[in-house]
């Protein structure tokens, strides 16, 4: 990476998770995949600041780690994810344009903390809600969940990968394997969400809510763990580039022809939108009759003037539609090419 790179990520880090994470940071992004015991080396911090810093990069994504066949395991930057740190605030901006200011808050908190269980987001956002809004009033968990369901539907957030279960006569190994089956990435817990958002306490009201959790623990007592323990969500950067594609395509079809058939495209990105991989080049085929239905309610467009806009986006020359069979009134796919010139692959 360039020295200009390496600056960036490590201003990023310093100003986002402070010196000991920067130091060990960048340690990695300058010397490539590494031990422990050489990270200790070459930060000269203490081992417990190079682990507690590692957990901190690897919570939000910024680091990853590889047990090595023969050799301890290995820790490795993530300069790419480093460098999406900039566009935590589009990808906030974004969210409450879509899903107003629980999604706004949903997705801050997820990029803030790296992962949470959907119970925790639920009660942060119900609470920061609830504070701007009139005495006596407040948030139900139940409304926020309404939007956390939307966005995982959206595929906007998704499950954190998970370790294997480990039967009791196995070796541990020295780092789990975490992965998750696709099906069940954007799966929602169901929850019994009974409960509104609090306002904050006074200083002198939390420092005694501390102690008397504290005597709690001394004394043995335990709070029953959430329903959703375990089960971690995160912010997924790649659909929210992919949304940023499909706003480029979109302009780019306006500024090319008209406003309808920049709307007929977006009808057909929305209706690909969880079924088109990330890095296909074209979407999922539609049918004409499929897009008909799905145009915007109150967009009044006859089935025969919307064949003529299908038929016309497909012998455009840029290409922006193609035609992929027969059946249905006719099958058309969006080109993900042009989305990827635009810088939004």
């Amino acid at each position: 990476m360039t020295q200009a790179e390496l600056r960036l990520c490590s201003l990023l880090l310093r100003e986002n998770f402070g010196e000991i994470v920067e130091k060990v940071g960048n340690s990695l992004l300058r010397t490539g995949p590494r031990p422990l015991r050489l990270l200790v080396g070459d930060t000269g911090l203490l081992p417990d600041q190079v682990k507690k810093a590692l957990c901190v990069l690897i919570q939000h994504g910024l680091a990853r780690y590889a047990p090595q066949p023969r050799g301890p395991v290995e820790y490795e930057a993530r300069r790419e994810r480093v460098l999406r740190i900039l566009r935590y605030p589009r990808y906030i901006y974004t969210a409450k344009t879509l899903y107003g200011d629980p999604g706004e808050l949903l997705v801050e908190e997820l990029l803030l903390h790296g992962h949470l269980p959907m119970s925790a987001a639920l009660a942060r956002v119900a609470e920061r809600l609830t504070e701007t809004m009139e005495d006596g009033k407040s948030m139900d968990h139940s409304e926020v969940s309404a939007t956390f369901v939307r966005l995982a539907d959206t595929h906007f957030i998704q499950r954190c990968p998970v370790p294997p279960e480990v039967p009791p006569d196995a070796k541990v190994p020295p780092a789990p394997a975490l992965a998750i089956d696709d099906k069940d990435r954007f799966i929602v817990p169901r929850l019994s969400l009974i409960g509104k958002g609090k306002r904050r306490h006074s200083c002198d009201e939390e420092e005694e809510a501390e102690h008397k959790a504290k005597r709690q623990k001394q004394e043995g007592g335990s709070s029953e763990p959430p329903p959703d323990d375990g089960i971690y969500w995160q912010v997924n950067l790649e659909r929210f580039h992919q949304h940023f594609r499909d706003q480029a395509l979109v302009s780019a079809v306006a500024s090319r022809m008209d406003q309808t058939s920049s709307e007929v495209v977006r009808t057909m990105l929305r209706m690909s939108e969880v079924t088109t991989a990330s890095g296909a080049s074209h979407t999922q085929p539609l049918s004409s009759n499929e897009i008909f239905r799905s145009l915007p309610a109150g967009y009044n467009i006859s089935k025969a003037v919307l064949d003529q806009y299908l038929a016309l986006l497909a012998d455009d020359p840029l290409e922006f539609v193609g035609k992929a069979g027969d059946s249905g009134g006719g099958t058309y796919t969006v080109s993900i090419f042009w989305g990827i010139l635009g810088g939004f692959g």
